[in-house]
């Protein structure tokens, strides 16, 4: 079924039918369906429509194409399409998101409008008001209109105007907090920056004075985006606005701070994690966002290859024995470890933690902050927990050798101990435990596994399409998968990934299982190389490979493997 092919003579006829003839017609509903559905509206009010997708019984592309048809108007797919600056200015965000449309563009001296409900006339005689010009009415899906407003009406405007309104303050009144506290137009700012950030999902927020500008990005799905671009004179007000919600001292602008507080944005509570440190220029602000209302993953939705995946969670069967995550900072390390103790049962295992900080709180776990200043570390926390009959302990990194004993005691003496660690790949794990002054015998009679990973961005579903990619990324994927024929894809950007051509990321995994030999080969003191050969031989797929197999199904793109794992040796 197709709109844009509609004669005007069918257009017709479908003006002078119901839409729940039409949708009989075109076989989405039963009369039957479709008679229980106008007794429920007689009953309940409200529309047809509404009671039908409410139901699951039409989809609402499928009724948007039908209504497109009946209506003779446009079905426009706002995914591909590209909102106008220039129209979006005439109408407000609160106008937008209440009557459920989007300005669209200006053609001809008309504002194109795209509406969910084109049938609601005092909502159009509205927006013709607003912005002052004659306006054409287009249909779009509910979803990706409130998809589109979320992407276009950023903060940008109104962080502006509160910019606008700030006077310098000299940096001998900036202990005076009682202007930096109320909603007076600097806090007004820093929520604003927040609230995008959220919007964009952003991980971080990087607040950086240079010589001439105070800097602002916003790191989405593992990059750094510049964003904002203030006056310098901004800086000191938005540093201390931080230090004054972290509780930090304000007075102090040389020694490196952190702290943390929490804001509310649309009934959703976001934590924020603060740290500050001097530059040349300043004292710099990274934010990062711990965004409470995210749902956790689960470790089906981590990336885990099949076959991996179901070694993992025979591990996680152990009554005993440690397992580790590996990676650099922000690999995906605390979201492995949080998929899998989701997994564990909560009834039976007493389940404890030590983290820093908390960034998800669990039903039925109990979890400890590391809080230095009382002098709980991973490694006191985790002797505390030894004293309370836990059957699972989670450390939220393993960072010294005090931490690393502990926990392999723990490991030792009938507990399930799941952690993190700084090391290159699965293999390197080994040989960075024995850094930490571990013998390779401990290591061998307590270490279960180790998962090594990286994150990659996950080509946008929206714009993905074939292409064909420089000779060396071709190179590169042959030499990991020794295969030809792969039908290689990218994103080509649209609205819903911002013009990046991608969206979200998922993981890439390196699975080492500790079985007899590689044991035997560790206590006789083998090197990596032995050890790595060994594991593949039994079966491990290393993070590129990994990285490879999910180019070939179209989930990533080889410079985004390349870019992650190919510094990995």
């Amino acid at each position: 079924m197709d709109s844009d092919n509609t004669s005007p003579q069918a257009t017709d006829r479908a003006a002078k039918k119901s839409l729940g003839e039409m949708l009989v017609e075109e076989n989405l509903i039963t009369p039957e369906q479709l008679e229980s559905a106008l007794e429920l509206q007689r009953q309940q009010g409200g529309k047809l429509s509404d009671i039908l997708t409410k139901q699951g019984l039409v989809k609402a592309e499928q009724l948007a194409i039908v209504l497109s048809i009946k209506l003779n108007l446009p079905l426009i797919d706002l995914k591909r399409h590209t909102v106008q600056p220039h129209a979006l200015r005439l109408i407000p965000e609160d106008m937008a998101r209440k009557h459920v449309l989007i300005p669209l563009d200006i053609v001809n001296d008309s504002l194109m409008v795209v509406m969910a409900d084109p049938e609601d006339i005092r909502t159009i005689e509205d927006v013709k008001a607003q912005a002052k010009m004659r306006v054409e009415i287009a249909l779009g899906v509910r979803s990706d209109i409130e998809r589109a407003i979320d992407l276009n009406y950023r903060s940008s405007g109104a962080i502006e105007k509160q910019v606008s309104r700030l006077t310098p303050v000299s940096e001998d009144k900036t202990d005076d907090t009682s202007t930096l506290t109320a909603r007076t137009p600097i806090a007004e700012t820093l929520d604003l920056l927040i609230t995008q950030a959220v919007k964009d999902r952003a991980s971080d927020v990087h607040i950086e004075p240079q010589e001439d500008r105070l800097r602002i990005r916003y790191r989405i799905d593992g990059i750094l985006h510049d964003m904002f671009s203030f006056p310098l004179s901004v800086h000191t007000l938005l540093v201390s606005r931080v230090k004054i919600l972290a509780e930090m001292d304000i007075s102090e602008q040389r020694r490196p701070q952190d702290g943390q507080f929490s804001i509310k944005l649309g009934g959703n509570e976001v934590d924020i994690r603060a740290a500050t440190m001097e530059t040349p220029c300043g004292e710099r602000v990274t934010l990062r966002i711990l965004d409470k209302s995210l749902a956790l993953f689960t470790l089906t939705e981590l990336g885990f290859q099949p076959n991996a995946l179901k070694k993992y969670r025979a591990m996680l069967k152990s009554p005993l024995g440690m397992i580790l995550a590996s990676g650099p900072t922000g690999s995906g390390k605390t979201t492995t470890l949080y998929a899998s103790i989701n997994e564990l049962d909560r009834n039976e295992r007493n389940i404890m933690t030590i983290e820093d900080p908390i960034e998800y709180s669990f039903m039925d776990i109990n979890q400890t902050q590391v809080n230095t200043k009382a002098g709980i570390t991973f490694a006191s926390g985790l002797r505390a927990i030894m004293r309370h009959d836990p059957d699972v302990i989670l450390v939220g990194e393993i960072r010294d050798t005090d931490t690393v004993t502990t926990a392999i005691q723990a490991a030792l003496t009938g507990h399930l101990v799941l952690s993190s660690i700084h090391a290159n790949d699965a293999v390197g794990v080994l040989f960075r435990l024995m850094d930490l002054d571990v013998e390779s015998a401990s290591i061998s009679s307590t270490l279960i596994g180790v998962a090594a990973q990286r994150m990659v961005r996950r080509i946008c579903p929206n714009c993905r399409t074939p292409y064909q990619p420089p000779p060396e990324e071709v190179e590169a994927l042959h030499k990991e998968l020794e295969e030809k024929g792969t039908t290689f894809y990218h994103g080509t950007g649209c609205n819903l990934c911002t013009h990046t051509g991608y969206r979200g990321r998922t993981g890439i995994f390196e699975l080492l299982v500790m079985g007899e030999e590689i044991r035997k080969m560790l206590r006789s003191h083998a090197g990596a190389g032995e050890i790595r050969a060994q594991a593949i031989a039994e079966g491990m797929i290393t993070m590129k490979q990994d990285g490879m197999l999910k180019v070939k199904e179209g989930i990533t793109s080889v410079s985004e493997v390349m870019r992650s794992v190919f510094s990995i040796s």
